[in-house]
This record gives C-alpha cells, structure tokens and sequence, in this order.
C-alpha cells in the first residue's frame, strides 16, 4: 500500500519538488568551478547541443545547465520517472518520458516516439540532457545518443558533475547525490559532431569518442575535488558479466 501511495501525482509532485528544493541548496552552498573557464561562451554560438552523462550523474547534472539554456531531458516512463519529471520541471527544464532499450522492449519503453519527440525538441532549439549508457550496463556507450545527433545534426558534448561533499549509492551505476557546503566541478569535454549520411563504422568510431570522452571529463571532475570516481571500472565489471 505504501508502494502504491508514493506512485500517486499527488505524491511524485511533493516528491519531485522537495529533490528541485534540495538540489538548488546544494548548488548555492556550493564553490564551484567551471572547466574549461569559459566553456558557455563557446557553446553559445552552437546551441542547442546534446549534453550527455553517465548514469549515475543523472541526479546531479541539471547543474551543468545554465538558467539562459533551454532544455529537455529524457525520463523513465516507470518507476521513479515520475517525480523525476517533476523535479525537472521545478529546475526549468522539460521531460520527454521514455527511455533507452534494446530488441522488442523498445516500444514498451516509448523509446522511438521519444527519439522523435527528441528531435523535434532540437529543431526547436532545445539542448538535451542524456544518458550514453542503457540501463544495467553501466558506462558502456550505447548508440542512441549518436543516432540522435546524426538525425538532429548537433554535437555532443560529454559532461560530468561531481562535488566533494556526497552520497554515493551501491547501485548499477553508482549514482550520486551531492551534498551542501562543498566543492563542485563541472567539467564539459570537446565537442563530438557526426554527419547525417555517417556509416556504421563512423557512428562507432563516434560512440568509442563519446565513451573515452565521458571517462575524461569524470576522471577530471573527480580529480578537481580531489576525490576519487566510484564508477570507474564499471565497463569492466558490466563486460565480465555479460561474458
């Protein structure tokens, strides 16, 4: 009954806002930096872009996104999607809901009319904010996000957010959720643009770029605040497994 409770609207709102009030705390108590320095004045002339994240960033990265940035983010028809969505809503960015999947859960999962939505959103001038990695397999690229700058035509920049003051979750992807008072580094990796006519052989080349770029940008995050990524070696575990 209690499960059934916290799926109700009424319940994913308080919820939703009471994590947009706790992370905007978060971010005004916190000493950030930003790197490169001047990363925004770069992008400016770009937008919209996709930003993408690893997993267990999700919780964290609507700190990457500047209040002159308009913004649309991909959330989970399921489970905690929800109050997800509205947590987003409440930091001024919009939901697409659906998510990533692969063979026949695709649909159940509303992962192509997402992708459409997705692009529309980006002709509209929208930036998204995406996960690279499909769920249960941890900070292993997948192809979505290329198809999506392939069909949109807009580069990908990997982006990482990591504050010294933390809680970092035993889950599959090693989420985190940041702490008041601390330090915060936001780190934006270069570019990765594909054309739309791309190969197979292209597009991977890309995903490999969009992968070594997100462990760049985590690896200098994590060093900026002098600690140390729990996530990394998740491929590695996540490519033991699956063998």
């Amino acid at each position: 009954m209690g499960f059934s409770i916290l799926k109700t609207r009424v319940a994913q709102e308080t919820l939703g806002r009471l994590l947009a009030g706790y992370l905007k705390l978060v971010r005004r108590t916190s000493r950030t930096v930003v790197e490169p320095a001047d990363i925004y004045d770069h992008i400016r002339p770009e937008l919209p872009l996709i930003i993408a994240m690893w997993h267990g960033q999700h919780i964290m990265i609507p700190f990457a996104r500047p209040d002159w940035m308009p913004a649309c983010s991909l959330v989970s028809r399921h489970g905690d999607g929800g109050f997800n969505a509205v947590a987003l809503r409440e930091l001024g960015i919009g939901a697409i809901r659906g998510s990533g999947a692969l063979g026949r859960k695709v649909r159940e999962k509303g992962g192509a009319s997402a992708f459409l939505a997705m692009v529309r959103r980006l002709a509209a001038g929208d930036t998204m904010v995406l996960t690279a990695d499909i769920p249960k397999r941890a900070r292993v690229a997948g192809p979505g996000i290329i198809a999506l700058a392939k069909a949109s035509g807009r580069p990908v920049h990997p982006v990482a957010v990591v504050t010294s003051r933390r809680i970092d979750f035993n889950s599959w992807d090693r989420a985190s959720i940041g702490l008041p008072f601390g330090r915060c580094a936001i780190v934006v990796g270069d570019p990765i643009r594909i054309a739309r006519d791309a190969d197979e052989a292209t597009s991977e080349a890309a995903r490999l770029a969009l992968q070594a770029g997100l462990d760049a940008v985590h690896a200098r995050a994590y060093e900026l605040v002098g600690s140390r990524d729990p996530g990394a070696g998740l491929r590695a575990a996540t490519g033991a497994k699956a063998a």
